[in-house]
């Protein structure tokens, strides 16, 4: 395992869990009461604490706990270079840290790669899961259309071409928002300094498999979200969910991106705590 080190990047210290594997993994642990794990989506740079910074304060206040995890290869958790990232890997990574800190049920809250993990892992131990919620999750199209997106095309383009300062970061997640102008300078230092600790196999080797046919499976509610100008994942993936999942809603929201819980910060935290709070 590789151990890059993270002393220096400019997030916030929580705690760490070393799962049996070997594999540690960095995570905020804020708040009391039911336990909502969130999960970030993929690209150079990201982590909990930069995806979610806008959200989980208000479910503090809310009373649930909350539990911001960095995926393995992402924020200040372990970066192995001798590993495939698959879905598979990050959702028996998952199952793994929840056993370790000892959480036996919680809501799974997954953006973009996090929501396919979190559907993955509403498949792999349904008994663990109790909601689901989604925005613009991946794993419900074959990965040639995921690459023919311009926010991914443009993506793989710049991180192509070496280390990625705040001006490259700039480039890429210009896309991420309908509205640029709510790029914070901050979020851009933060992904910035951890893209160059990310290793060349984390991108090369993720691969998520498309689980449209077994949404079917999932009996737990979800709530989801998706923005209709988003670049990254095609916004028709709702439907493949509405059609197949059996207790699922989903809010689209025009003039909207790959990330409406920044986008549409307000909205997106009071509709997720009413959904948490309905018996």
């Amino acid at each position: 395992m590789n151990t890059s080190h993270t002393a220096e990047l400019p997030l916030p210290t929580g705690c760490y869990a070393t799962l049996d594997n070997g594999l540690t993994l960095h995570y905020l642990d804020i708040g009391s009461g039911p336990v909502v794990v969130w999960l970030h989506g993929s690209g150079p740079g990201a982590s909990g604490f930069s995806n979610f910074k806008g959200n989980y304060p208000v479910f503090e206040k809310a009373g649930y706990r909350n539990i911001v995890l960095d995926l393995p290869g992402f924020g200040r958790s372990d970066k192995p270079t001798d590993v495939n990232y698959d879905l598979a890997f990050f959702v028996s990574s998952l199952q793994g840290f929840l056993d370790k800190v000892g959480i036996d049920r919680c809501t799974l809250l997954g953006n973009s790669l996090g929501g396919a993990i979190a559907l993955g892992a509403a498949l792999a131990y349904p008994e663990r899961v109790e909601k689901l919620v989604l925005m613009a999750p991946g794993g419900v199209e074959e990965r040639e259309t995921y690459f023919q997106m311009e926010g991914i095309v443009r993506m793989v383009e710049v991180f192509g071409q070496g280390p990625m300062g705040v001006e490259e970061m700039r480039q890429v997640m210009s896309l991420q928002l309908f509205d640029s102008s709510q790029l914070d300078e901050n979020l851009l230092k933060e992904r910035a300094a951890v893209a160059v600790t990310q290793p060349a196999n984390l991108f090369s080797t993720m691969l998520v498999p498309n689980m449209t046919e077994r949404l079917g499976e999932i009996q737990v509610p979800i709530l989801g979200f998706w923005g209709t100008n988003d670049l990254f994942n095609p916004p028709a993936g709702a439907l493949k969910i509405l059609d197949n999942a059996p207790h699922a809603r989903f809010i689209m929201l025009n003039r909207c991106g790959h990330w409406v819980q920044v986008e549409h910060q307000a909205l997106f935290n009071r509709e997720c705590i009413a959904f948490l709070n309905d018996e």
